[in-house]
């Protein structure tokens, strides 16, 4: 008999998330682009919500977030009965990993993608099973090709974090058609307010006519509340079902509903950082080009940049940066050692991270 608690069987395998970092030391300031939080910050009106809730702290919040579902289901045309809240979509990833698959399941998903899908996996008991990407985006014939009897759900980020690459609409239906009814799609949509193409679609269009996708969005982005945990997902009736039956009973906090029913409706402020996301992230793309480095065209509000090993590699790039007071992120984690991933932040932050990598390169 062991002589302390001792966890199930896996759960020591897994590597734990660490998030982006947030101060250097002996900097009073500094330049936060490690974590793809938003550029602008929040609205005006979700912080107003958020502090008009003070008062009623002491109360429980509505536990099925009623107001949110609502307001989500009018400014995306949906179901509200077809949506769940979560304490940011983390929660969701981690309780369909939970709800869906356990010890002898696998569950696929795409080499670069997020770190939480592996652990969602691990923790459930489930055996995670990474797929190569090819030019850094999800190859749906090598998502297909690894999806067996034991496979219980595929995770897809779309777009994908941290490459900034997109499936289009076509592709991803493509992937759903090839697996088998049993096997859930999960499309982690984070990002999808900052695309503008025409040939992407979040996954609501399949949603719509299948029972085994469901679709991951987020508040922490667009709309600037990564610090109140607010994600939801939309489905059919029977995972929404399933969600509900495991997620916590008051899993949102009451200022959080308030503040993302404001965010939802302060249309002005979304179009503000698409418009200034779609501004700077080329801006940054070219500036970084035109130094030399190699650039992962991307469609969300981060860039992923390639510095190689070595002297000019991306371990000293990453601090360089921090030397500078800039926090950007490493890569090694996601399988791109070579690799930094740079949020879009405002035109100063901006400037100030092509000034220091374009010094960091000139220096001997």
């Amino acid at each position: 008999m062991s002589e302390h608690p001792v966890p199930r069987p896996g759960i020591l395998d897994i590597a734990p998330y660490i998030g982006g970092e947030s101060r250097v030391a002996g900097v009073k300031r500094v330049i936060r682009l490690a974590s793809n939080e938003s550029a602008l910050g929040p609205s005006p009106r979700a912080l107003e919500a958020y502090r008009a809730e003070a008062q009623e702290i002491f109360r429980y919040p509505d536990g099925g977030s009623v107001a949110l579902r609502r307001a989500i289901a009018r400014r995306h045309g949906l179901d509200a009965e077809r949506i769940v809240c979560g304490t940011g979509s983390d929660e969701l990833i981690s309780l369909l990993a939970r709800a869906y698959a356990g010890a002898g399941d696998e569950v696929v998903y795409s080499r670069h993608g997020f770190l939480m899908y592996p652990i969602a996996a691990q923790s459930a008991g489930a055996r995670p099973v990474a797929v190569p990407e090819k030019r850094l985006t999800a190859d749906v014939d090598g998502l297909l090709a690894h999806v067996g009897s034991r496979t219980k759900l595929v995770y897809l980020a779309n777009p994908n974090n941290p490459t900034g690459t997109f499936l289009p609409r076509d592709e991803v239906r493509r992937l759903h058609a090839g697996l088998p009814k049993s096997t859930l799609l999960v499309i982690d949509a984070a990002y999808a307010e900052f695309v503008a193409r025409n040939d992407y679609e979040p996954g609501i269009e399949l949603v719509q006519g299948a029972e085994n996708v469901v679709m991951l969005r987020t508040f922490s982005k667009i709309y600037a509340l990564a610090g109140l945990r607010v994600g939801w997902a939309y489905g059919s009736a029977g995972i929404i079902d399933v969600l509900n039956r495991v997620r916590g009973v008051f899993n949102i906090n009451l200022p959080a509903q308030a503040a993302a029913v404001a965010a939802l409706e302060d249309v002005a402020a979304v179009d503000r950082a698409r418009e200034h996301n779609d501004i700077w992230r080329p801006w940054l793309e070219r500036e970084l080009a035109s130094l030399g480095l190699e650039v992962t065209p991307a469609v969300a509000n981060f860039v992923l940049v390639h510095f190689g090993t070595g002297a000019k590699g991306s371990d000293a790039a990453w601090s360089f940066l921090q030397s500078r007071g800039i926090l950007t992120r490493k890569m090694g984690a996601y399988g791109l050692p070579e690799h930094i991933r740079i949020t879009v932040g405002l035109e100063e932050e901006m400037r100030a991270v092509v000034a220091a990598t374009a010094d960091f390169l000139k220096a001997s």
